[in-house]
């Protein structure tokens, strides 16, 4: 427990985290399934929840500190709850309750050895996510980062038999560790030698604009590794899909929400300024970010690495928003600083839900079916229409369909491109507009993506009816862990203005300057951003008249219907008989998009012969990053790797003279 204190919720938060440590120790030494499923992870949920409304509590109510005896001699543990800090953690364990209540169910049939080390590792990530939230010193901020990296790296590699998972595995560490050097040298440069490692020293270091741009352009670096923003997200689609779909869940909807933490706390809160071009460039990376991710998650074929793609290009979201809040506070337009850093923060959240709620979905089908691959399923609604259900809100949400969620968040940074007034330099006046282009095709993107999505594994006929005859519905812990996500996803959808004087705290801590007065200056049921004459949207109307909608075609046909009963053969084109094979598959799908964006794919297709008896045809996509970038930096490592290997000789007279030589030139450098 804390030493120094000035407050009560970072007490609340610190017993959280002890919890969620001592919960993980317990699944470690008990290894029975059971007590893992019945009582550990749903004792997680409740400290999630805990979590949860002291972050609420503590938003705005001022920064609270505490130190911990804890660390090196001389090099205790700064912890510090403000309301940034606040946000992150309560999104943190809002989306949490979910994700424990649904593993409470997805993880009861693994052995008990197992999922002890399971329960362990899934703990102490949820710990150490909370710590990095909390750190208030550069030496707490990376063991935090480096335990939730590592923690992560052996829940991605839970099922280590399996090759592709180890490679997997391998390749997130790398890159995560990449990304963690990074970091170490922001910290670094912040530090500028003066011997103290916190981060208030850190805001009062006032770095010229030189050193000030290097630290910015490391922090967006160090933690875009983790993000998984253009070019270092090759490790992403390769991870989520290894993962067990819990792990995938807390990986993109919560872990990468650090790095955003990251990025906001180095460019808003410890550096002392902001230049434009930082948000030219993030804004940029942002939007390539997220055309890219969407690009490739409409071709794929598999499930996992569709959900995978699709956290890149929300992830290119936020970060859009970021550098469009930045460019704006740059030039002292606080307004709209707020209105971006809001649409930002709000899409954190959003897709927190959106994202563990299919990422959730998508484990029950593969529990049910034991296939990821969208072209052997189908029909799954007549199987499993409770998670037909459930998954349809997240679905929708994702697609930006109002009056959900991930509209709001969509509509809000929409607002802030199309709002915008004139800037000092004429590129920026040109890159807004089409920036704001960009963010709309995403968009439109992403609502395809959806359809392909759960067109394919739940509507239509089953494709390969052996996959899916022995499916069943989900039990009552997932149902319990899925339906708080899908509630979230309508709450955050139809109340805002709610959630927006809470983000007004983080806003005004960031940029000084709140959106929450314009955008319940007509109450809570209308959302204005800016002024009433230029924007608004009444999600609560919206919704009532869909409701509304939905009721009375129900009545209407309760009435009209007469009860007699004619059956008949549908018409089919003129076909006999519809078979699975008539309907659209999941590389059918993609085929347009595949078709008009080949230059940015690198396709490989084999293409049968017009007399083969036996036709077969194949089509692969591959992402040429991975060919231009990661490639020739394989190839390097092994070349110098040979190189230095044959200093080894294995003789002992060898490596004396190399001592020998060692010694003579330290004396002549010496002299």
């Amino acid at each position: 427990m804390p030493i120094i204190t000035t407050a009560l919720p970072i007490d609340i938060a610190m017993g959280v985290i002890v919890f969620w440590l001592l919960l993980a120790m317990a699944g470690l030494l008990l290894q029975n399934t059971r007590a893992i499923t019945q009582f550990i992870f749903p004792a997680g949920a409740l400290g999630a929840l805990v979590l949860a409304a002291a972050a609420l509590g503590s938003l705005g109510g001022g920064a609270n500190v505490a130190v911990l005896p804890l660390g090196l001699p001389d090099l205790p543990f700064h912890l510090r709850l403000d309301s940034l800090s606040a946000f992150f953690l309560l999104l943190l364990g809002a989306a949490s309750i979910g994700i424990s209540l649904y593993s409470a169910g997805y993880f009861r049939d693994m052995p008990g050895n197992t999922l002890g080390l399971l329960c362990f590792e899934y703990h102490l990530f949820l710990a150490a996510m909370a710590l990095v939230f909390l750190a208030d010193d550069a030496y707490l901020f990376m063991v935090a980062w480096e335990t939730m990296a590592l923690s992560s790296y052996f829940l991605v590699t839970t099922d280590h038999n399996i090759p592709e998972t180890r490679r997997a595995g391998f390749l997130y560490l790398l890159v995560a560790h990449v990304g963690a050097i990074a970091i170490l040298m922001c910290f670094g440069v912040m530090q500028g030698g003066h011997g103290d490692y916190t981060f208030a020293t850190m805001r009062g270091a006032h770095l010229d604009a030189f050193w000030a741009s290097v630290t910015f352009l490391l922090a967006l670096f160090g933690f875009g590794a983790k993000a998984g923003i253009l070019p270092l997200h090759a490790w992403l689609p390769e991870a989520h899909p290894a993962a067990p779909s819990p792990v995938s869940a807390m990986m993109s909807g919560i872990m990468l929400k650090t790095a955003i933490y990251g990025i906001l706390r180095v460019s808003f809160d410890l550096l002392g300024m902001q230049l434009w071009w930082w948000g030219a460039l993030a804004l940029t990376l942002g939007l390539v970010t997220a055309l890219f991710g969407v690009l490739f998650a409409a071709v794929q074929t598999d499930m996992k690495r569709l959900l995978a793609y699709s956290s890149i290009e929300n992830i290119g979201v936020i970060l859009a928003g970021i550098g469009l809040a930045i460019i704006f506070h740059s030039f002292h337009k606080e307004a709209l600083a707020a209105l971006a850093l809001t649409a930002s923060l709000y899409h954190s959240l959003n897709h927190a839900f959106m994202k563990g709620l299919l990422f959730l979905g998508t484990g029950s089908v593969l529990h049910a079916t034991g296939e990821r691959n969208l072209g052997k399923l189908g029909g799954l609604i007549h199987r499993m229409p409770k998670l037909a259900l459930l998954v349809l809100v997240g679905t929708l949400a994702l697609a930006g369909l109002p009056p959900l969620n991930g509209f709001v968040s969509e509509w809000l940074l929409l607002q802030a491109f199309l709002l915008s007034p004139g800037l000092p330099h004429a590129y920026l006046n040109m890159l807004i507009p089409l920036a704001a282009a960009a963010l709309a095709l995403a968009a439109a993107l992403a609502g395809y993506v959806m359809v392909k999505f759960y067109g394919v594994i739940f509507l239509g006929q089953p494709r390969e009816a052996k996959v899916v005859e022995q499916a069943h519905d989900i039990g009552f812990w997932e149902r319990a862990g899925l339906g708080w996500l899908a509630l979230g996803c309508i709450l955050l959808g139809v109340f805002p203005v709610f959630f927006i004087l809470h983000i007004d705290f983080v806003t005004q801590m960031l940029v000084g300057h709140t959106l929450g007065v314009s955008a319940a200056q007509t109450g809570w049921m209308w959302l204005t951003p800016i002024q009433p004459e230029r924007a608004s949207y009444s999600p609560m109307i919206l919704f009532v008249i869909i409701i509304a909608g939905v009721l009375f075609t129900l009545y209407a046909v309760k009435k009209l219907y007469h009860g007699r009963l004619r059956r008949g053969p549908a018409w089919d084109c003129g076909y006999p008989e519809q078979t699975a094979r008539m309907q659209d598959t999941a590389e059918g799908f993609g085929q347009p998009i595949r078709q008009i964006f080949e230059l940015f794919f690198g396709i490989t297709r084999e293409v049968p012969s017009p007399f083969d008896k036996k036709p077969h045809y194949r089509g692969e996509t591959r992402d040429l990053l991975w060919d231009w970038c990661y490639l020739p930096i394989a190839r390097l490592t092994e070349y110098l790797s040979a190189l230095i290997g044959k200093l080894q000789h294995g003789r002992i007279h060898v490596y004396l003279l190399y001592s020998f030589v060692t010694l003579l030139a330290l004396l002549a450098f010496i002299r």
